[in-house]
This record gives structure tokens, C-alpha cells and sequence, in this order.
């Protein structure tokens, strides 16, 4: 049977606009609704829009309409008009004040992993790099701030979701790391449209509504390249310092270079360069093979006049099934400990 647009309003009347308690089919907040082949499309409007209450509620309505029978559904957010959140009772009341990471009394010190392209490992590196500092016995977060390809979560095996309690998430904690994730917030990979200014005030909310505790280190997973999502990061944070991540591939560093050029131009001290895929080891003979050519990191420090923090080979953590994280390489393995040297010095850099 074919999914009407009735059956789907009737299931949308059970789910409550946050602010309001009121049905957002009450509240005149379903503003679009298209049906393709059971693929349901949505525009939804909420007194208030980018809150952790706002997160829950797409989780609950992704849930909702695929039990009513959709293969799919796509989610976009807009913002009830001052007059509709009067009329059902809401107030524009400022919230309870958080301690906020972009306070000026807050110490954290932000580090912003970037890259020129996509596919060089900037996300191993950053899991990495924070599960190093967390070992040498800092207090850090990390926020996967790629907002379209989120994979921190399952580099670092977490399966659970972070706790919302009223306005205030609570992230997940792995490894001594604390994690964020725009990947927390989707229910099975649904598409969601993020635009620029939407991104903004959902990274707004990471730094935010969060409740991070005290943090030493606060590791930024950002989307490869200079986008929105960068732009922000450099307009937010004023102070953030960035690791660029290449490979030894003269393209790969090449493009990197822009995204390093960028970070001179807002000001952020670019703490290195990391040359991820250097080179393979053989366990037999303890060769190494240049696969992705070599130099690539060198120019880059060349160019970007910093220091090339370390050269990672080709290479996969031991997987324990116990305590299973894909992507997080032990203490004890040779690339781990690569990881560690590299977050000894960045430490040392930074506390300078």
C-alpha cells in the first residue's frame, strides 16, 4: 500500500515541538511535505531551531514515518514566525546560561585538523592525536565537525548516543576522549540538509549546549578543503591553531597548501604538517616502500614555513573484538607510538 500524505500527518501529530508541547501539526509546523515512492521528504518548523532538543526530535520523527511504512526521509528545518510561537504560548525567554567553550574565561585550546582534499586520513589522525594527548594524561574532546562525512564515531567503535538532558548533551566518552558527532544526531545515515548557516549554529550548539566539563585540548575534525564549515571555525575561533594533514603524493600536498594559506590569512598558528600513508613497513624484511611517492610533507613545511610533525606509515591498529575501535592504535604498536611522539610535541608547542 502506498504511504498518503493523511497517514503520515496523522503520525507527525504525535510528536511535540520542544518549546511549544504542542503537536507540530497544531502548531502549523509541517510546511512541506513531498511523497515519492515511499520516500518521504519533509520541511519542519520549530519555535526554535539548531537546539539538542531539536537533534532528539529529528531522531523521533525519522523513526516515526519509517514505521509508518517510508523507505526513506529527508529532513529540512525552519523557524516558526514570532507571531505563531506567541499565539501557542511561547515566549522568546532567554535560556539558562551555559558555560560556554567560546567564553573568554574558558582555557581550552582548540586545534583544528584540516586538509587540502579528502581521503589523506585526517580523521585517523585526529582520533589518534586525541587518544595520544588523553593517554598523556590531558582532558580532551574532540568534535567531528565534517558534517557530511562524519566518521569519528566508528573509528572509535562507540555504538552509544549522547545523553540530552533539557538543553544540555552530554557527550559520549571514549578512550579518556570526549565525543561530538553531526553523526549522533542522524538516525541510519538520513539525509539531512545542512546549509551555511544552519552549519554555523550547529557547531555554535557543539561549543555551546555541550557540557564538556573541563577540557584541556579540544580537537576539530574539520571536512577537507576551505568551506563554510572552515570559514566558521576561523571566524568562532580566534585562537585556534591547525595541524595540516597530506600525503607524500606532490597533489595531495599541493592542494593542502591552500588550505594552509587560508589559515594564515585568518591568523591561526599552523602547528605542522603530518604526512599520513608516508610509507609501507614489511614485517618480513623491514623495508619501507615509498607507495605514495615521497616529499610531499617537506614542501609543505617548506611553504607553509612550519615543521613537519611526523610521518605515519600505511598501516592497521590490532583489532580486539573486546574493545573493538577500527581506526585507534594501542600504546604498545609502532604507529601508536609514532601518535604519542607527535602529541608530546604538540603539547610542548603549545604550552610554550
Amino acid at each position: 500500500m502506498l504511504l498518503s500524505e493523511d497517514k503520515v500527518f496523522d503520525t507527525l501529530k504525535n510528536i511535540k515541538d520542544p518549546d511549544l508541547q504542542k503537536s507540530i501539526v497544531e502548531t502549523g509546523g509541517v510546511r512541506e511535505m513531498k511523497i515519492k515512492e515511499d520516500n518521504v521528504s519533509l520541511k519542519i518548523a520549530l519555535a526554535r531551531t539548531g537546539t539538542a532538543e531539536q537533534m532528539q526530535l529529528q531522531q523521533q520523527i525519522v523513526q516515526a514515518v519509517k514505521e509508518a511504512g517510508a523507505e526513506s526521509v529527508g529532513l529540512r528545518f525552519d523557524t516558526l514566525g514570532e507571531e505563531e510561537v506567541k499565539q501557542h504560548g511561547g515566549s522568546s525567554q532567554s535560556q539558562e546560561e551555559k558555560t560556554s567553550l567560546l567564553s573568554k574565561e574558558n582555557k581550552t585550546k582548540f586545534i583544528a585538523v584540516t586538509s587540502g582534499k579528502g581521503g589523506v586520513g585526517k580523521s585517523t589522525v585526529s582520533v589518534n592525536i586525541a587518544t595520544a594527548m588523553a593517554r598523556a594524561g590531558k582532558k580532551v574532546g574532540i568534535i567531528d565537525a565534517d558534517i557530511y562525512g562524519f566518521s569519528v564515531p566508528d573509528m572509535m567503535g562507540i555504538d552509544q548516543r549522547p545523553t540530552v538532558k533539557g538543553e544540555t548533551i552530554y557527550p559520549v566518552e571514549r578512550f579518556g576522549v570526549k565525543v561530538i558527532s553531526m553523526g549522533f544526531f542522524v538516525e541510519d545515515n538520513a539525509p539531512v540538509i545542512w546549509r551555511g548557516p544552519m552549519l554555523g549554529k550547529m557547531l555554535n550548539n557543539f561549543f555551546n549546549e555541550v557540557e564538556w566539563g573541563e577540557l584541556d585540548y579540544l580537537i576539530l575534525d574539520l571536512p577537507p578543503g576551505t568551506g563554510d564549515v572552515a570559514l566558521d571555525i576561523h571566524t568562532m575561533l580566534p585562537e585556534c591553531k591547525e595541524l595540516i594533514v597530506s600525503t607524500p603524493h606532490a597533489t595531495a600536498a599541493f592542494v593542502a597548501a591552500r588550505a594552509g594559506a587560508m589559515a594564515i590569512k585568518t591568523n591561526h598558528e599552523i602547528l605542522g604538517v603530518i604526512e599520513n600513508m608516508a610509507y609501507f613497513e614489511s614485517k618480513l624484511t623491514g623495508e619501507k616502500e615509498y607507495v605514495f611517492g615521497q616529499g610531499g610533507g617537506e614542501r609543505l613545511t617548506e611553504e607553509l614555513k612550519t615543521e613537519l610533525l611526523g610521518q605515519i606509515p600505511l598501516g592497521q591498529p590490532d583489532i580486539d573484538e573486546e574493545n573493538f575501535a577500527p581506526s585507534v592504535y594501542d600504546r604498545e604498536h609502532p604507529i601508536g607510538a609514532i601518535y604519542a611522539n607527535i602529541a608530546d610535541r604538540i603539547i610542548e608547542k603549545i604550552g610554550k
